[in-house]
């Protein structure tokens, strides 16, 4: 089951769907900006706009835990990561960054997807680069959800021969539209970004790896829930567990002071944890599935 397409499909019923060229023509289903304008109140967030990477030489057990590049809400919310520090062990907790536009802002971003190239079926070739993500960019569209995904975008070279010349000012278009989402955080001409608190958090575990560096410092005792959860892999020992209410209160503020390497101690053993903040319309640890 594709968990991406039914996450973005879910948005339709929410959002008043017109052709931009030909308001209200029966039929018609050539992609174009919908109206975003809630007609129904409701409290389920309705993603219109996802960029997140596929694949790539990542460790599989990191896999779960990765969060999109940007998502667009149709109440005109968007998160995207934020900047992440050059040091090792990196942070424990993922910054998430967060910036609410107006619903006009909201309709001109996927327009401009469309403009950009994100149209189903859409020709982005496949360079010879090896062990690169893939560019998976989704948005709701009068047509319905357009869906590409682009190998290599960052990395493939202008001069790779196995891209035609059409393919290679295909990629330069969309990437200028992943630009322009970036400036949205930028807080230039715009709201500026805030740190996005979220009501839950996934905490992956796997028994803990001392690697003797000493970098981890000492094993700190596990806040919340006791670890490690329920399998969301089985093959690859990963665990997940979501914390949310006062726990996630205790958790949040004690991952503020660790680091990606921090032992943690539960349940008489000591565990490797990765926290992966929830947007908005993921509800637990199956919501994470969804990148598999």
């Amino acid at each position: 089951m594709n968990r991406n397409r039914g996450l973005l499909t879910a948005a339709v019923p929410l959002l008043l769907l017109g052709a931009c060229a030909q308001p209200g023509a029966a039929g018609d289903t050539t992609p174009g900006a919908p109206v975003v304008e809630s007609t129904t109140a409701s409290a389920d967030p309705q993603v219109v706009l996802r960029v997140e990477y596929r694949g790539g030489f990542v460790p599989a057990e990191f896999i779960p835990s990765r969060l999109p590049r940007f998502t667009a809400y149709a109440d005109g919310r968007l998160l995207s990561e934020g900047p992440v520090p050059l040091i090792y062990p990196g942070k424990a907790l993922p910054s998430v960054q967060e910036v609410r536009v107006g619903l006009e802002r909201v309709r001109e971003l996927i327009a401009e997807a469309v403009a950009a190239g994100v149209k189903t079926g859409a020709d982005f070739g496949m360079p010879g680069v090896a062990d690169a993500p893939s560019t998976r960019i989704a948005v709701v569209t009068a047509g319905g959800e357009q869906v590409v995904e682009v190998m290599a975008l960052s990395e493939a070279r202008p001069d790779d021969g196995a891209l035609t010349k059409e393919q290679n000012a295909a990629r330069k278009r969309l990437t200028g539209f992943l630009g322009e989402l970036d400036s949205e955080f930028a807080g230039s001409t715009g709201p500026a970004p805030k740190q996005y608190q979220p009501e839950r958090v996934a905490v992956l575990a796997q028994p803990y790896q001392d690697t003797g560096d000493g970098l981890g410092g000492d094993p700190v005792r596990w806040p919340g829930p006791e670890l490690p959860g329920g399998y969301l892999n089985e093959q690859l020992k990963i665990n997940c567990l979501t914390v949310e209410g006062t726990a996630k209160g205790a958790v949040w503020a004690a991952a503020g002071k660790a680091n990606e390497r921090t032992p943690w101690e539960s349940a008489g053993k000591k565990w490797q944890v990765r926290f992966r903040p929830l947007l908005p319309e993921e509800t637990g640890c199956d919501s994470l599935l969804r990148q598999a």
